[in-house]
């Protein structure tokens, strides 16, 4: 090699070294303000908050904070079909180019160059994701920054992610952006399943979202339509017969409103939810547009300032599968969530006192209870009829919702007793202002509770006396069960069996409810201002409320005549039942009368008095072992020690619900615990009124 030629090569060398060195440079440069200058996603994540069926479908959605419609869409939420058309009418290397499309812009030049104008531009996809997420404007500078920014979503981002941000924040018109938002608003469906035409017109709308928005310009826009269509037929895309059928379509000359199911329920959860969350509930919507029809059929046979609500829950898993909160929101209080509302529950909580009953008082669906009027202190309470029966069974009492009898029970249990059971399974019950603590009023509606509240209660009874919280989230729906015992299965049995008796509302057949095993209880609240009707079968509970929101009355308004017949409608509108009616428990007492039973089961005497009639003798009082004790268990077998002062004998003693073995019943007995834990012990005397403790017992230290 010569002097010459090693310096030439030296020469090449040299200059390959200095290119490789400025390419460096420059593409750590590039990197640097990448870093330093990213590209920001704000107006792609500042979307509207969705709420969403079960399936995924959108029950109600919400304007962004700058008062857009602005849905999130990707590639695999819409139709195939018009990904491709807005590929090959917008960008035709897409697929392949890294955010420029160095063809188009060569032919964009020579354009320009030739005619002294742009006559087709070189704006890719990308480049208008770029401009839509800046908010850039079209100016050479303004072409220059979104040609920087697309490549940096090249290089951060896969291809359907850049399709994701253009299908989300591209303007279809007024405060619509995004595809699917226009898809909804323009033709009332999911971007899914576009026809050709409606296609064409997504992609037209974009380019001039104002001038041919077609529910202010339709034959703009059907002639922005037919333009793309002709350019597709022209490059070779689409076949003329297909061209001609998509001009065939009509296009929307209005603009429809996006959907608004479940509106008081999605209200509330997009409330709890950060902004542009997208909410998945357990609602299904087949159950919830049967609840709409079926409240729109009801509403012409109300006052307009009337209004009712309906809640359907599945029994195992508390899912919440149907929620109305009201009528129509331009009825008087129609933006009050009915299902939220706190009212007199009328009679709908005396299920509940005879399931506790059966379990503290040791009584049976057949014991014998007297209907007659009677004085519990000061409080008599009537019969709805001002009429009584004499002497009942509890079952009957239940069935027929007999006022005294109720009230007998409760008095028995305890009105504190019995609101702190409720308590404790997650449900309060809410006391009037002047009121010092629970009282037997509770019997007959002399609190308040929401229909949620109710719901909660019967979806329970329909669970084998378990009670949980409604779960309006499909997550939690899946997640399993972690109800509270309320009562025993053997007493939710029997009060279900006791409601399957209900007297059906005029019209309605007993056998309509006998097809789906439906147990249901009505109420009316004081004066008429609200009706009520909770019915359980082997898969649903389903709740209906009719009153009016500001609780004003309804004359002659009751839960037989207002809510029982919707609430069956409700039931024959249900799909088929998933679950059978469960078996009766192994533990229960077969009885088929009141002879049957154990004397001390045979009747119950109330802790009350005739009318007229001087009180008797103290009430019963557990004076060993006292409320709240402490006792060791020291042997295996030992037994512990019972002792009452007051009341009549004979004494009927109950361990944790379960009636003593015993052959005598007098003022001292004994029990042999199963061990250590929490022991209920109560005992009824001889005129039904009843005392309770509760007490720990503890294994003794050795």
């Amino acid at each position: 090699m010569t002097g010459h030629e090693l310096l030439r090569l030296l020469g090449r060398r040299k200059r390959a070294l200095i290119l490789l060195g400025a390419l460096a440079l420059a593409l750590g440069l590039l990197a640097g303000l990448d870093r330093l200058f990213p590209p920001s996603l704000a107006r792609y994540e500042a979307r509207s908050t969705l709420v969403l069926d079960r399936e995924g479908g959108i029950l109600r959605a919400f304007l962004t904070e700058d008062g857009k419609w602005r849905l999130h869409a990707d590639p695999e939420g819409v139709d195939a079909g018009y990904l491709a058309l807005l590929k090959a009418y917008e960008d035709r290397r897409f697929d392949l180019h890294g955010g420029i499309d160095p063809f188009a812009l060569a032919r964009a030049a020579a354009q320009w160059a030739v005619n002294g104008r742009i006559v087709s531009g070189a704006s890719t996809l990308t480049m208008q994701a770029a401009r839509l997420l800046d908010g850039g404007g079209h100016g050479p500078l303004a072409k220059l920054r979104q040609m920087a920014r697309a490549v940096q979503l090249e290089l951060r981002y896969p291809k359907d992610e850049i399709l994701a941000i253009y299908l989300t924040l591209a303007p279809f018109g007024g405060n619509i952006e995004g595809a699917r938002a226009a898809s909804l608003a323009y033709f009332g469906k999911e971007p899914r399943e576009l026809s050709l035409g409606q296609a064409a017109l997504l992609v037209a709308l974009p380019q001039s979202p104002e001038q041919r928005r077609p529910d202010r310009n339709l034959e703009a826009a059907r002639e922005a339509r037919d333009h793309v269509l002709a350019t597709l037929l022209a490059r070779g895309v689409l076949d003329a017969r297909a061209v001609a059928e998509a001009r065939e379509e009509a296009v929307p000359g209005l603009r429809r409103d996006l959907p608004f199911e479940a509106p008081r329920l999605a209200q509330a959860l997009a409330a709890r939810a950060a902004p542009g969350a997208e909410i998945r509930t357990a609602i299904d919507r087949g159950i919830e547009s049967r609840l709409v029809e079926l409240a729109a059929a009801e509403a012409p046979f109300l006052e307009r300032e009337a209004s009712l609500a309906i809640v359907v829950v599945e029994n195992e898993t508390k899912a919440v599968r149907g929620y109305l909160g009201g009528l129509a929101f331009d009825r008087p209080g129609g933006q009050l969530d009915g299902g939220l509302a706190v009212r007199s529950p009328g009679s709908t909580l005396k299920p509940f006192i005879y399931g506790l009953a059966f379990d503290t008082l040791g009584v049976h669906p057949e014991t014998l209870i007297d209907d007659r009027p009677m004085l519990f202190g000061g409080y008599g309470p009537r019969n709805f009829d001002r009429d009584y029966q004499g002497t009942v069974r509890l079952a009957d009492a239940l069935r027929f919702s007999l006022n005294v009898p109720a009230v007998a029970l409760l008095d028995g249990l305890g009105p504190a007793r019995f609101a702190g059971a409720l308590r404790q399974v997650g449900v309060s019950l809410v006391l009037p202002p002047s009121a010092e603590g629970p009282s037997l009023p509770i019997a007959l509606g002399g609190v308040g509770i929401s229909l949620r509240d109710l719901v909660t209660l019967y979806a329970g009874l329909g669970d084998g006396g378990s009670v949980g919280p409604l779960r309006f989230l499909e997550d939690e729906a899946r997640n399993g069960r972690n109800g509270r015992r309320l009562m025993s299965p053997v007493a939710a049995y029997y009060v279900r069996e006791a409601l399957k008796e209900s007297p059906a509302p005029n019209g309605f057949a007993a056998a309509a409810l006998r097809a789906r095993d439906v147990a249901f209880k009505t109420g009316t609240s004081y004066g008429f201002r609200d009706a009520w009707s909770i019915g359980v079968s082997p898969t649903y509970t389903v709740g209906v409320w009719v009153g009016r929101p500001d609780g004003s009355p309804r004359t002659d308004s009751t839960g037989r005549v207002s809510a029982a017949p919707l609430l069956l409608k409700v039931f024959d509108a249900l799909p088929g039942e998933t679950r059978k009616a469960d078996a009766p428990p192994r533990e229960l007492l077969a009885a088929r009368s009141w002879r049957d039973l154990p004397r001390a089961m045979q009747r119950f005497e109330p802790q009350a008095r005739v009318a007229g009639q001087r009180p008797g003798a103290a009430p019963p009082k557990i004076a060993f072992p006292p409320d709240g004790a402490v006792l060791s268990v020291a042997d295996a077998g030992a037994p512990i020690a019972l002792r009452v002062v007051g009341g009549v004998r004979p004494f009927r003693w109950l361990v944790n619900g379960e009636l003593l073995p015993v052959q005598d019943y007098f003022a001292s007995q004994s029990f042999v615990p199963d061990g250590p834990g929490f022991v209920e012990l109560a005992v009824v005397d001889r005129d039904g009124r009843a005392a309770h403790v509760r007490v720990r017992l503890i294994e003794e230290a050795r």
